[in-house]
This record gives structure tokens, sequence and C-alpha cells, in this order.
């Protein structure tokens, strides 16, 4: 099975951080377990990352980039370059799309 290196942008990073302090206020252990999921999802990209839909939007170019849906919340967006996975943004899905540009 072909391995595809993952890379994840620093402001991936960042939005990770936020939601994860977001959630800490509410449960420390389900701002643990998000962070956790979000991690593992994002490893997961490894393995099959076109197994995703891509992520259509008319304000983006057509079939550049794909997601994910982690902890049944967030939406991770990446887009496949050779053997390299960009993960460019981590979404909140109960946002508004508009909000949300990548």
């Amino acid at each position: 099975m072909k391995k595809y290196r993952v890379m994840t942008a620093p402001s991936v990073n960042d939005r990770m951080y936020d939601h994860f302090l977001f959630l800490a206020q509410v449960s420390e252990n389900g701002a643990r377990k998000l962070l956790q999921t979000l991690i593992q999802d994002i490893q997961s990209l490894e393995h099959m990352p076109q197994r995703n839909p891509y992520f259509d939007r008319p304000y983006i170019e057509q079939g550049k980039y794909r997601y994910m849906l982690s902890g049944r919340r967030y939406r991770i967006v990446y887009q496949i370059s050779n053997d390299t996975v960009f993960v460019e943004d981590i979404q909140d899905c109960r946002q508004d799309d508009e909000t949300n540009l990548v």
C-alpha cells in the first residue's frame, strides 16, 4: 500500500489549538479526545487520501481540495500533490462556510 507524506500548515496547528481551548472550557476530557481524534484522522491520510470527497465550493478551484469529517463536527481540508498530502484547514462544520475560506 502506498504511503503519503502528510504536512500540516502552521495555521492548522493554530486552529486545532483554538478548538481544543474552546472545548476545554466545557470539558477537559472532551478536549483531549478531540485533539487525539483530529491527530489520528490527519495521520490516517498517509494511506488512501483519495478516499474522501472533493471539497467543492464556488470560491475555490474545483477538484483541488478534498475533505474528511472528524469528531462529527470538524472538517479537515487538504490537497494531494504527488506523494504528499497538505492539510490546509480544520473547520468547525457548525459555522457558516463563508467564514471558513481556504
